[in-house]
């Protein structure tokens, strides 16, 4: 089976399937009733079709939640020197790595594992815990669901709050005999909401008693304080939860492939023998890694320029009368009056490339956030339309 890349650029029906929101000041008074989301499939492509399907001349790259400011150059000189030792397997790079990961998030030997994305490491948890049935939301990200399904594995999806929150209660319900894994994206993605901390850790350290909990945390740097939110205290307390970490978003590693999951050290010897493992990272990539891990300096510089485009987008949204819901990651989703497949054709005739969705027979359109010049374009292409 071939491996798709983790925030694979283009899933079924290319950039014409996705998103949603709120009106902000509608997120604190929404009622707390489930939202019926009906969501079309969402099948993700081959790298192959990716490649062939991803349209060139793109002026505004808006549509893979990459970070556009990144890596550091801290990384880009480690990824240069790394060429040097190429020839060799990079067994010293892939100790060091682990160790770094081990030592700041308070882990000990024989709990992280590490790989080219996440993505391989979310087919390996399909392929760990397929035979029984996975508990997750709808609408979050599909991949590691969707691989699940794949293989014949039931995936029992459980809507969103109206606030587009995880309904933590609703999944803990859903959850019975047959319950193999449960999955959960914090940040969330396509929603870019973050669940309150103390509500999920309290539902993993209860849940993780019954099965095992997964929860994505690709976004998690974008927030002010990632440990406050992080699930890691749970892990180091012995809870028998998986965390799936990437520097594929804040960190600017989207096409050097790096990422990892973090779990108790049984958890991780079964996910092994499904994983392609630290040995499919190259040489170069493990170097600029080590060089841009916890880099302070630049992770911050990232989120401030993110958060500057990001409040670009929102007064660009505000003046032409669109709401959106408010985002914790690197993209933000608002709901638009034009057919999601029309609107991002016209959106990419005028070199801004969006991803769309449709729920509840509407169509919604999620903007990843890109440099300044790129918003900006994004802006008079957007103008035109709206």
């Amino acid at each position: 089976m071939a491996t798709l890349h983790r925030r694979t650029l283009l899933k079924k029906a290319a950039l014409f399937t996705g998103g949603y929101t709120l009106l902000p000041g509608l997120v604190q008074t929404a009622a707390a009733a489930s939202v019926p989301f009906v969501q079309d499939p969402i099948n993700l492509l081959s790298d192959k079709a990716a490649i062939e399907t991803t349209p060139p001349g793109i002026i505004a790259r808006l549509l893979a939640n990459e970070n556009p400011f990144g890596p550091s150059d801290k990384a880009k000189k480690a990824l240069h020197e790394a060429i040097s030792l190429s020839y060799q397997y990079p067994i010293e790079a892939i100790r060091s790595l682990e160790q770094k990961i081990q030592t700041f998030e308070g882990l000990q030997k024989d709990q992280v594992l590490l790989s080219a994305g996440s993505s391989p490491l979310l087919l390996a948890a399909a392929l760990a815990y397929g035979k029984g049935t996975i508990v997750s939301a709808s609408p979050t990200y599909e991949d590691l669901l969707q691989k699940a399904e794949e293989l014949g594995t039931k995936v029992v999806r459980v809507p969103l709050t109206a606030d587009y929150q995880y309904d933590l209660d609703a999944m803990e319900k859903a959850i019975d005999q047959d319950t193999s894994l449960v999955y959960i994206c914090n940040p969330n993605n396509p929603t870019a909401t973050v669940t309150d901390a103390a509500r999920l850790k309290a539902f993993c350290e209860r849940v993780s008693k019954k099965t095992t909990v997964f929860v994505d945390e690709a976004y998690i740097d974008y927030l002010d304080n990632p440990k406050a939110v992080s699930l890691m205290e749970g892990l180091r307390q012995g809870q028998n939860i998986i965390i799936a970490r990437t520097f594929s978003k804040l960190y600017g590693f989207a096409g050097l492939r790096v990422g990892y999951v973090a779990g108790l050290p049984a958890t991780i010897a079964r996910l092994e023998k499904y994983a392609a493992g630290p040995m499919s990272i190259s040489a170069t990539s493990l170097g600029a890694a080590l060089a841009a891990y916890q880099d302070q300096e630049f992770l911050q510089d990232a989120r401030t320029k993110t958060v500057a485009s990001r409040s670009f987008l929102y007064e660009t949204l505000k003046a032409e009368g669109y709401s959106w819901l408010p985002s914790a990651a690197n993209f933000v989703m608002f709901p638009i009056s034009m057919e999601g497949r029309k609107f991002a054709t016209e959106m990419m005739k005028r070199g801004v490339g969006i991803r769309t969705w449709k729920f509840n027979s509407k169509d919604w359109c999620r903007v990843s956030i890109g440099t300044m010049e790129e918003m900006q374009a994004f802006a008079k292409a957007f103008k035109e339309l709206a």
